[in-house]
């Protein structure tokens, strides 16, 4: 099995190399995060949001697996679904869905608003989906699974949980229960009792077994780990390398490459720290022509240079093999770009990430010669070479692919023999 996740703060373009590689694999399986991911592709003139659903779906003889580790809100799902069949995608016959996996209710989201405004100037940028909440019932064990919904006493479960929450909610100023949400809930659970349901562990045994390849897919991004990112603004679920075997049921000796997704820059969403972040015309120029808006939220993200230490902590973490460099083309067209080769904290230089990066980092740039728009069919312009040249001499794996553009077609493969 190999592996495919963000190398950032999330948003980096996994969906786009999972479509483009995708034909090498029968199988793709997300392992973690819920419908705040929002992985976009574009092909044939449309751009499409996926937000729980594998990035394999388009592809046709191509299983796509919604692993234990996700958490699923069924009345998103459906809708996604819905969106898909529309133009033309055969949908259910491709998807296989987790037993394991767990169910966002509509008092998840409730408790997810009320949790986040309670923090006023302390928040952390929650998507409001309802994603935390639901992993803190999973991890106090007595959340709601999908196959629960095969259970007589699904209906039990589910008020149970409900009336729990319906407690918890008191806590920070009563609200009723909104029926009408329940009622959409209820309909959508119907629905997804009656698609391919499997227990994905011993389903992805059997196809390992085989000897079929299959590709795990990340959402978020490493520094949103909740054990090694920006804690605490970071998201529920374990979003690196790891998180495949517990998010599947893969053992970690049936892990093959580990494929890095990195922008020639950085962006975040939310609170947080971001050391490389630009506050001027250049990071407006960024955000702009990078179309940086968050493809579920819709919020500005924010903009800055390539930060190397923490994509340098990233390959260590995750044991990547190769990395994918995105959006080679927003930066084009500058005579100089810069990037972070390191800190300065109290008057210390480091070159690793550290504990906390909250206050006092000052980073340490390189000026590199900037480079030309090109097309995937043109031979990369020296001073883009070079740039990849610097990442790939600090972080010590190669860069194996470049994206130039939206389009599954804007794809030039450094080393084809890498990621295939």
């Amino acid at each position: 099995m190999d592996v495919l996740l963000g190398a950032q703060w999330g948003d980096e373009g996994k969906g786009k190399v999972v479509d483009v590689i995708a034909p090498d694999y029968p199988v793709i399986a997300r392992f973690q995060g819920g419908p705040n991911a929002g992985h976009t592709l574009i092909f044939d003139g449309r751009k499409h949001v996926l937000h729980t659903i594998p990035s394999g779906v388009f592809r046709e003889g191509t299983m796509n697996l919604v692993g234990n580790g996700v958490v699923i809100d069924p009345v998103i799902f459906l809708k996604e679904i819905q969106s898909l069949e529309a133009v033309g995608v055969d949908v259910r016959s491709r998807l296989l869905v987790s037993r394991r996996a767990h169910l966002i209710l509509p008092t998840h989201r409730a408790l997810d608003a009320a949790s986040e405004a309670e923090k006023g100037g302390q928040r952390i940028g929650s998507t409001l989906k309802g994603i935390g909440p639901t992993y803190m019932d999973k991890t106090g064990r007595n959340g709601l699974r999908v196959g629960d919904l095969e259970r007589t006493d699904m209906m039990d479960r589910y008020q149970a949980l409900v009336l729990k929450h319906e407690r918890l909610l008191t806590l920070y100023g009563a609200r009723e229960r909104n029926t009408e949400h329940e009622e959409q809930w209820l309909d959508a659970v119907q629905q997804l009792r009656g698609m391919q349901l499997v227990d994905s562990e011993h389903y992805l045994d059997s196809v390992l077994n085989k000897g079929q390849r299959v590709l795990a897919e990340g959402a978020q991004g490493t520094l949103l780990d909740i054990d090694f990112g920006t804690y605490p603004y970071v998201t529920s679920s374990s979003t690196i390398c790891a998180g495949a075997c517990t998010g599947l049921g893969v053992a970690p000796n049936r892990i093959g490459k580990v494929v890095g997704i990195f922008k020639a820059y950085c962006t975040r969403v939310g609170s947080g720290p971001f050391p490389t972040e630009l506050h001027d015309e250049i990071g407006e120029h960024i955000r702009t022509k990078g179309h940086e808006f968050g493809s579920t939220t819709g919020r500005s993200r924010r903009c800055g240079w390539l930060d190397l230490p923490a994509l340098h902590y990233a390959v260590t973490i995750n044991g990547i093999t190769e990395l994918a460099m995105m959006k080679a083309d927003v930066l084009a067209g500058m005579d100089k770009v810069r990037i972070c080769t390191g800190y300065r904290i109290d008057g210390q230089v480091t070159h690793r990430m550290p504990y906390d990066l909250t206050s006092g980092v000052e980073p340490i740039y390189e000026d590199m010669e900037g480079w030309a728009d090109c097309t995937a069919s043109e031979q990369l312009p020296s001073s883009l070479e070079r740039y990849i040249a610097r990442i790939e001499a600090v972080v010590g794996v190669p860069v194996s692919l470049v994206s130039l553009g939206p389009d599954r077609s804007e794809t030039l493969m450094r080393h084809a023999d890498l990621v295939r």
